[in-house]
């Protein structure tokens, strides 16, 4: 009688952690389909920027508007995560971003003005600063602490997946239909996510609404816009010769320093000082700042320099940076499993060294190079960035609250931005710089007694014609840029490098999980 009443009552028992499993992978797909939209916007219409140009009339300044007006929307409206979700519910905001900016990307696709399209990708901006710390949240919030590893692989695998494939599959959609589709291939992504959330994802919603503290938002938000602006438009004003940056720096410095201020003495700072005081955030979030200047100033650098100087088409330069999502995704599945068994900050190290290899594998590149080096290069970032990003990502919530979890999302990520946006910004400023300055020292070497410029060019030197100097120029302007891009790899190497000290402050975290877990699919 015992016997057949175990067995009979197995299966009841089996079927909530079925069914469980069964609503973890739509959570899981739901969250992994608004990642990928929202993490491919930040790359795919960068290709596009010289067809939207015509098609909307607008000078190389204004274009660049098109980028800039979604970074700074995006950038102000990340840290307002938290205080969102909080207040409305992790799944109402989430459902909420998902639809609008699924219809601010139609909208965008629908603009026939430079005007339109600016303000439409504003409303996009405000709408997707919220999905990538949400979508974060919302999958640790699907698995136990233990397991907290692979749902970071699992997540990082859609936030590589968006920027390194966004080049490629823009290019080809721009070539073979039409810029507008950059935009509209966001719109099946769009529905999908929003069916998942709305149908699989539980809402998790604090007690008591937290208070806004507006004042300490306003300052953050001054702080974050002035500096964005000021990354932006700097190298094309001349930075500090301009007015216009000078007064963006002091409204950035006077921004923050109110933040600061605002933290530490209100009574309920827009920012928690909880997050402030745990050391292993503060630490994987100063990490994850070189992070994303290692990643994204990377992917800002090689395209221009593969179809500028190499002479790759577009499409082709977009395939050759696939190799990189294609590291990434072999060291994610691999991380997940190494996580919990093997020292963390060990993983860090190595994923470190890995990076620090492809840069130094960079800069050895030439004018003359194959596509081997590239491909080579490629695959070894993505391994490294991926044993770095989801350990760092693991570490950084592995002490936080759960009731902070979104709260931090959003602060991570916001910094992690910032990192990318400055170190972008950074690497263009010295990329033209030192091919400047490289130019400068080239040309005093081209002389009609310079026994190289005869060997190539006869007697003379190749001082003979128009057509020989106008030639010499060119590949003087050439090797300097190259030279200069050497120049910007090197430094990111040694910022790998650099950063390794980190390591030593970050603590693996040794405590079972909290026993007010809160899973969104239970």
């Amino acid at each position: 009688m015992s016997s057949t009443s175990t067995l009979s009552d197995a299966p009841l028992a089996a079927a909530p952690k079925d069914a469980a499993a069964v609503n973890r992978t739509f959570v899981v797909l739901s969250i992994m389909t608004a990642t990928v939209m929202s993490s491919l916007d930040s790359t795919i219409a960068n290709v596009a920027l010289p067809h939207i140009q015509g098609s909307v009339s607008a000078s190389a300044d204004q274009i660049t508007w098109v980028l800039t007006s979604y970074i700074v929307a995006a950038a102000i409206m990340t840290p307002m995560t938290g205080w969102l979700a909080g207040r409305f519910g992790r799944k109402r905001v989430f459902l909420i971003s998902v639809v609008g900016f699924t219809f601010a990307s139609a909208l965008c696709g629908l603009a026939q003005s430079l005007v339109q399209i600016v303000g439409f990708r504003l409303f996009q901006g405000v709408c997707g600063a919220a999905l990538i710390p949400l979508s974060q949240a919302v999958l640790l919030d699907a698995y136990p602490r233990e397991r907290h590893g692979q749902a970071m692989a699992i997540w990082g695998m859609g936030a590589m997946l968006g920027p390194i494939m966004g080049p490629a599959l823009g290019g080809w959609l721009t070539d073979n239909y039409s810029w507008r589709w950059v935009f509209y291939i966001n719109l099946p992504f769009g529905v999908m996510a929003a069916t998942g959330i709305w149908l699989f994802i539980k809402d998790v919603k604090d007690a008591s609404a937290p208070r806004l503290d507006f004042m300490g938002f306003l300052a953050l938000a001054l702080g974050i816009g002035a500096l964005q602006m000021l990354m932006d438009r700097g190298q094309q004003k001349d930075w500090f010769g301009s007015r216009e940056i000078w007064v963006e720096a002091t409204l950035a410095f006077l921004g923050f320093y109110w933040t600061v201020v605002q933290t530490a003495t209100a009574k309920k700072p827009f920012i928690s000082r909880a997050l402030m005081t745990d050391r292993n955030f503060v630490v994987a979030t100063i990490f994850g700042f070189f992070i994303g200047i290692l990643l994204f100033a990377t992917m800002a650098l090689l395209p221009p320099m593969l179809e500028d100087l190499i002479g790759y088409p577009v499409v082709t330069t977009g395939l050759l940076m696939v190799p990189r999502g294609v590291g990434t995704f072999i060291s994610m599945f691999i991380v997940g499993r190494l996580i919990g068994k093997v020292e963390t900050r060990l993983i860090l190290f190595v994923g470190l060294c890995l990076t620090a290899l492809a840069l130094w594998g960079m800069s050895s590149m030439t004018l003359i190079m194959g596509p081997g080096l590239v491909i080579m290069s490629g695959v070894l970032q993505g391994l490294g960035i991926g044993l770095i990003f989801v350990p760092l990502s693991t570490l950084a919530f592995a002490t936080i609250d759960v009731s902070l979890r979104s709260e931090a999302a959003g602060v991570y990520t916001l910094v992690r931005n910032i990192g990318s946006s400055v170190g972008i910004s950074i690497m263009e400023a010295l990329l033209v710089q030192n091919s400047d300055v490289v130019h400068a020292d080239l040309i005093r070497h081209v002389r009609p007694d310079n026994p190289n410029l005869v060997n190539i060019y006869g007697a003379g030197g190749g001082f003979g014609d128009l057509h020989s100097l106008a030639l010499m120029n060119a590949q003087v302007g050439q090797q300097s840029a190259m030279v200069a891009y050497i120049d910007d790899y090197k430094l990111m190497m040694l910022m790998a490098l650099g950063a390794m000290p980190l390591l030593l402050i970050l603590q693996t975290p040794k405590r079972a999980p909290a026993a007010n877990e809160i899973h969104a699919v239970e």
